[in-house]
């Protein structure tokens, strides 16, 4: 009768805007009880993230622009990212405590560190809020690292288990081991760059975030790009360089002027990345395929991370920055390189 209660509860409170404030204690339960349906899928280490909006953006309650908004979070609130629900939605926990959604876009957030860490010393309970009468959620076991979100009180601290949970659970020495924090420049990226002029690069591709899409467009003007002119202008703006009016003469002039890079994970921010032509969305439609032989479809530049920006459709918006990790995008990146 218990569980069912509980799940009913839970199912309750999920449907608040999360508004509650951890210091209110009439209201404290139904925050503590809005911890996510969704799990994330990919974390961002157990330790998770501290980050600040570069921004307003808007808090979500789900992964969806068509979830309910929490709040809009003001630019400089400082977050904590729990993890990713995806290539574009950030779980993250507010200022204010509120537990939520929001873009991963780098023109929203950056990554300023990461919060004290913690492992637990022997079983203990995770708890919905920093008392034994709250409710249990689970049982972290023994060797389990976590995240330290907030210290409640001398007895309690709030913690992310690096799993999809938010909870309660006791400061004692007997169950939790505290680690230490670590901070980076707040101005820098998650992956940053020594090279300013990279960055330069980089920022002025931003600047271009939603500019239209066109095939062949004009390369004396700023107002539409493809995939290449867009490369083109950032480079030639930023630094002076002009790396090819197409993204074939880019990917020789990387291979002229530059090292090769076959593999992403050897590819450095600000670097270029060439592709070949779609052939599926899985890893399979590629097998088989002699990449020294096919033909560059199209260019983007890396920010790191598995992120890129580019352009490539007017359906999708025109300049933007995607996730490539287990996408098309990956099975189809031929070879990359640096320009400067």
């Amino acid at each position: 009768m218990k569980k069912v209660l509980l799940g009913l509860l839970m199912s309750t409170m999920m449907l608040q805007t999360f508004g509650a404030t951890v210091g209110a204690a009439a209201d404290q339960n139904v925050q503590n009880q809005s911890i996510s349906t969704y799990s994330a899928s990919t974390k961002s280490a157990a330790g998770a993230k501290l980050a600040k909006t570069k921004s307003t953006v808007n808090l979500r309650v789900g992964p969806s622009t068509s979830t309910k908004v929490i709040r809009n979070l003001p630019k400089g609130e400082e977050l904590i990212i729990l993890g990713k629900e995806s290539s574009s939605w950030y779980h993250v926990q507010d200022s204010k405590g509120n537990i939520g959604y929001m873009s991963t876009s780098i023109t929203y957030s950056e990554i300023t560190g990461t919060p004290q860490s913690g492992v637990v010393v022997s079983r203990v309970n995770l708890r919905t809020g920093p008392s034994t009468s709250n409710g249990i959620i689970k049982k972290l076991q023994a060797g389990q690292e976590v995240a330290v979100l907030k210290k409640v009180n001398s007895n309690w601290v709030q913690v992310w288990d690096g799993n999809g949970q938010v909870g309660y659970m006791s400061s004692s020495s007997k169950y939790l081991k505290l680690g230490g924090t670590s901070t980076t420049n707040p101005s820098e990226p998650s992956t940053p760059s020594t090279n300013a002029s990279v960055e330069k690069v980089i920022s002025t591709g931003m600047k271009y975030l939603g500019t239209p899409y066109e095939y062949g467009s004009n390369r004396n003007s700023t107002k539409t790009f493809d995939c290449s002119d867009f490369v083109r202008q950032a480079y030639k703006e930023a630094t002076g360089i002009i790396v090819g009016s197409d993204s074939r003469k880019q990917g020789e002039w990387i291979k002229a002027n530059s090292t090769v890079k076959k593999s992403i994970s050897s590819l450095k921010r600000g670097d270029l990345m060439f592709f070949m032509s779609y052939k599926g969305t899985s890893a399979s439609s590629y097998s088989g395929v002699n990449k020294d032989k096919q033909r560059i479809t199209h260019v983007a530049i890396y920010l790191g991370n598995n992120q890129i920006l580019h352009t490539y459709s007017k359906e999708s918006g025109g300049v933007r920055i995607d996730n490539i990790k287990g996408k098309h995008w990956e099975h189809r990146f031929l070879y990359g390189g640096s320009v400067l």
